[in-house]
């Protein structure tokens, strides 16, 4: 994953990819370079979704949301302006 700034992103959006075992969960983070794409099965996954945290109105509870079987896509950060 290539590193960015915080201060670069302007969308992150999670959603499922189904697979036969089960879904998994993936986000889209948008800066100004162009989209990074990640998967909750790389090593630093854990390590990205605190780093994203830090944004200012990142929905922290993102997870809960796209737990909800009819929910496929839900965006935690959208930055205004």
């Amino acid at each position: 994953m290539p590193p960015f700034k915080l201060t670069s992103v302007s969308r992150v959006e999670f959603y499922k990819r189904h697979e036969r075992r089960r879904d998994v969960m993936c986000c889209d983070i948008t800066t100004r370079d162009g989209v990074i794409s990640a998967h909750e099965r790389l090593s630093h996954w854990d390590e990205l979704i605190r780093k994203l945290e830090f944004l200012g109105g990142f929905d922290v509870e993102w997870y809960l949301q796209l737990s909800s079987p009819e929910v496929e896509r839900y965006v935690a950060f959208e930055r205004k302006g």
